[in-house]
């Protein structure tokens, strides 16, 4: 809960900067030399580009929670065999060895969005964040029946 509460102030937050410099671009654009009006076509470029973004990020959270969901609704959620150092950060070896297996199940049924769902945990304990990333994008569009490559 902590997690959504902090992702749903942080997008607050961005969409308030996102409005404060639209309006200083066009500000930029209302005084009408070439200069300004440039000016605040590009500033009115990043709010643009920082909506979308957010709006992407948010498609992907709200869609990798509604598989975990599923999975946890189906008793298919991985199971935490993690070793832990005494402050509480995951165990190298023990992620590497967990990763190990989550590998080998999604190359035995590459097709399966589970496979992809538990290795994309098993990457984002090994703090590989971007193929954590990856792995969940392939589960997603494999659940919603789009090609592998999607």
């Amino acid at each position: 809960m902590r997690a959504k509460i902090t992702y749903l102030v942080t997008a607050a937050v961005l969409v308030f900067y996102f409005v404060l410099v639209g309006s200083r671009g066009v500000m930029l654009i209302q005084s009408g030399t070439v200069l300004t009006v440039t000016f605040g076509v590009a500033v009115l470029i990043l709010p643009v580009i920082g909506l979308w973004f957010l709006w992407k990020n948010t498609q992907f959270v709200r869609r990798a929670n509604a598989l975990a969901a599923e999975l946890d609704a189906e008793g298919g959620l991985p199971v935490d065999e993690l070793r832990r150092t005494p402050g509480g950060r995951i165990d190298r070896d023990s992620a590497d060895e967990v990763f190990t297996k989550r590998k080998a199940e999604t190359e035995a049924s590459p097709d399966d969005w589970r496979c992809w769902f538990r290795l994309a945990v098993a990457y984002h304990d090994a703090r590989d964040t971007p193929r954590a990333r990856r792995a969940m994008q392939r589960a997603i569009a494999l659940h919603d029946g789009k090609p592998a490559g999607a």
